[in-house]
């Protein structure tokens, strides 16, 4: 918890000049738990106490984790899909193989976001406002539709199916990064039953999804 001496410089920088960096702040410090902590000890408490303020402060800017949980999201789902249309550009003729092994190394990159869209709709998207619901998903469909109309360029598809092959790679990436991502409590049980599982490759898996699913749709 903050002292009473970090309580009064917290609220000398509550100015609005300051607020973003605030926010920036707390996605930061969520993020960091995210990436260390089971997402059900994850609390406003234990983000509060990681940034050094106290939870009346932290309310001041958020009323559930969900909330900073969405945005961090939102900043992780826009370089995915800018990184894509980077790759892809108007009038691009990857082949199906040349495609897949260039998203593999995308997908690779933004693991972090996969882990995050495994948690997205069961879970996130029903603990926050609509108001931010809405802006979150008017995000996500300028930029799904953006890459849908290259995919449907590029490969000669019709754009319905370049969006469902968008949106099988999405939620097969995030099941995979899930497994992939080193639970302890999991490496704990594993250690406990005397279990080794076979060795992941999450950038094989997903250029090996990638050409099959790319394929099908010559």
């Amino acid at each position: 918890m903050a002292d009473s001496n970090n309580a009064a410089s917290f609220i000398r920088a509550r100015s609005g000049e300051h607020k973003e960096e605030r926010l920036s702040q707390i996605k930061e410090a969520t993020a960091e738990l995210f990436e260390s902590s089971p997402y059900s000890e994850i609390t406003l408490t234990t983000i509060a106490e990681k940034l050094g303020w106290s939870r009346a402060n932290l309310y001041k800017y958020v009323t559930t984790k969900e909330e900073i949980i969405l945005e961090i999201a939102a900043d992780k789902m826009t370089r995915y899909y800018e990184s894509l249309l980077a790759a892809f550009l108007e009038g691009n003729k990857f082949s199906a193989g040349t495609a897949a092994e260039v998203w593999a190394g995308i997908l690779n990159a933004n693991q972090d976001y996969m882990r995050y869209v495994a948690y997205l709709n069961p879970v996130i998207e029903t603990n926050v406002t609509v108001e931010r619901l809405a802006a979150f998903k008017k995000k996500y469909y300028d930029l799904a539709y953006a890459l849908r109309d290259r995919l449907a360029a590029m490969l000669g598809i019709a754009q319905e199916a370049a969006y469902k092959i968008q949106l099988d790679v999405l939620f097969y990436a995030s099941s995979n990064a899930v497994c992939c991502y080193k639970n302890p409590l999991v490496q704990e049980a594993l250690e406990q039953i005397g279990i080794t599982p076979p060795p992941m490759d999450f950038y094989a898996d997903m250029k090996e999804f990638l050409r099959m699913r790319l394929g099908w749709n010559k």
